[in-house]
């Protein structure tokens, strides 16, 4: 399914409903053609009852899922603009810093600005970890092989080392969200629940058949949107719904213009 993910929302969340539509609208075709409305009416009293306690209970699973995954998104997405952040916050405590001490440590914060634009893109393609790459060893081994009597003051240089401690700690989070799955038994029972759930209209039997086709088909759109939905969260940095790199091209921007 990880091709959904790169086209356009519209386009991926009606290829899944067509299709989960089709296959649902299929099984009860062949349920109605061997069984009448008559005869299917007699689970009506009892497949009620089972029908809303399940129902009840998956509804209560999806709504914990679908809150889970955009609390990851929204971290995942908090993580990237807070490491843009403090890159420019150190970017700015440099020009308190002479030279060559100051062109040393904003050339790294550039290349490491740079490195992180190529890590999203190995991210969506699921080849990263903390290790992947050497710019953030190097930014610290710059900024640690920097005499402190560079800087102006001892705070300014607390500061400074406290801020890129931080990045470091922000891009390991981003990583490690970015990593963060719906476990494999949780699909499981979500896609099985969402067919015990469509299958149980099949144990209904409506005179007017439209009608329960129409309901039917309208039972299957929403679960699959929402399973998608939980799909496209669950991938923060992958296609088209991925979080927005805005804020680092603001910051890359901002430093191409102000380095000395």
């Amino acid at each position: 399914m990880g091709f959904l993910l790169q086209l356009p929302p519209p386009i991926s969340f009606l290829i899944v409903s067509a299709g989960a539509t089709l296959l649902t609208l299929s099984g009860l075709y062949l349920v109605r053609k061997k069984y009448s409305a008559d005869v299917l009416k007699e689970n009506h009293e009892v497949a009620a009852i089972i029908f809303n306690a399940f129902g009840l209970f998956y509804g209560v699973m999806l709504a914990f899922v679908v809150f889970v995954t955009w609390s990851g998104y929204s971290d995942a997405t908090k993580d990237l603009e807070m490491e843009a952040n403090l890159a420019d916050d150190l970017f700015h405590i440099t020009k308190a810093v002479p030279d060559p001490a100051r062109t040393t440590m904003q050339h790294g914060l550039i290349d490491y600005i740079n490195s992180v634009f190529d890590e999203l893109k190995r991210m969506a393609e699921g080849e990263i970890d903390i290790h992947s790459t050497g710019v953030m060893g190097e930014l610290l081994t710059r900024f640690y092989q920097i005499d402190e009597q560079s800087f102006p003051n001892k705070q300014i240089y607390a500061e400074g080392l406290s801020r890129l401690n931080n990045l470091a700690e922000f891009r390991r989070l981003r990583i490690f969200t970015g990593n963060d799955t719906v476990p494999s038994v949780v699909w499981l029972v979500l896609l099985v629940g969402a067919v015990f759930t469509v299958c149980f209209n099949y144990l209904f039997g409506m005179k007017n058949i439209r009608a329960q086709y129409l309901i039917t088909a309208t039972l299957t759109i929403t679960m699959s949107q929402i399973l998608f939905l939980i799909y496209v969260l669950d991938h923060p940095f992958t296609g088209t719904s991925r979080i927005s790199t805005e804020p680092l091209r603001q910051v890359m921007e901002v430093m191409q213009k102000e380095k000395g």
